[in-house]
């Protein structure tokens, strides 16, 4: 594996980005999660088990990472400016794309932007809403002060430290996911505790629980993200999803936009289950 930095600009502000590259072959552009606990590693053994037949780029999300995070305005357009500005810098073109989780929507709205730069697009576990407004969604009015109160100086860190303590990071992985709470060892656990300490983490997690960091507003908008002029689209959809998460991938697939795939797992099967996803990707 080899480690290359490029310094983007975004919202005006230097963002340096480092992007973890692994294999060779065809050019592969892979999109971590949007998560309290995402960083580009969790990529690194799906980008392995494709890396017979692809090079596999991986940067980290500005405001996520194993590392201290710039501080920029976490909203939706600065991740769409954030992809305008890696693909830039490093244009490809992709002969894949894969985007896990919450980066599904920002990968497909930068392959309407940038028609030529990817011949395919893989979505893993595509989800549009964070976890509040997924769980909550009559408490929408409460989302915004949450959040405030998490970016708070002093008492947003210890809101912040209370709810990403190893314990709750762990019955987390284990309720939604990973489908199989064994794999859930102390070890991942602490590995995934110390992605949550990086300086200036609480903003990027109280952005995305609280839905800060949703591409779209409706499933019917994020419908629409796969109307026109798209390359061919896979989505895998994991059969151990949370239900609400999975509807939206069903309804997705149901659109007849794209086509899907069953591979095992809960939200986050390129961890679980990398050799599984990477065969999914390569029969398609």
């Amino acid at each position: 594996m080899d480690t290359q930095a490029l310094n983007l600009t975004v919202a005006g502000r230097p963002v340096p980005t480092p992007c973890d590259v692994i294999g060779q072959g065809k050019a592969a552009l892979l999109l971590p999660a949007l998560s309290t606990i995402s960083a580009r590693a969790e990529m690194q053994a799906l980008a392995r088990a494709l890396g017979s037949a692809y090079r596999c780029r991986m940067p980290d999300w500005p405001g996520f990472g194993a590392r201290s995070r710039m501080r920029v305005p976490l909203a939706p357009e600065t991740f769409h400016t954030f992809l305008d500005a890696l693909l830039e810098a490093a244009p490809g073109p992709y002969a894949l794309g894969v985007a896990a989780g919450h980066a599904a929507g920002y990968l497909v709205a930068a392959a309407r932007r940038h028609p030529k730069a990817f011949d395919r697009l893989v979505l893993v576990a595509p989800t549009w809403r964070g976890p509040l407004p997924t769980a909550m969604p009559a408490r929408a009015h409460w989302f915004p002060r949450i959040r405030r109160a998490v970016e708070a100086p002093l008492l947003g860190e210890a809101l912040y430290r209370i709810n990403i303590s190893p314990p709750i990071i762990g019955r987390m992985m284990r309720a939604h996911v990973y489908a199989d709470a064994a794999r859930v060892t102390p070890a991942l656990i602490r590995e995934k505790h110390a992605i949550t300490r990086q300086r200036n983490g609480r903003f990027g997690t109280a952005a995305f629980v609280t839905g800060g960091l949703d591409p779209v507003g409706s499933r019917a908008d994020f419908l629409d993200l796969f109307a026109g002029d798209l390359p061919p689209i896979l989505v895998l959809r994991p059969d151990g999803a949370p239900r609400r998460s999975g509807a939206e991938m069903d309804a997705l697939i149901a659109s007849g936009r794209v086509t899907g795939a069953a591979i095992p797992g809960a939200l986050s099967p390129h961890e679980e289950h990398p050799e599984a996803v990477a065969a999914a990707i390569r029969a398609a």
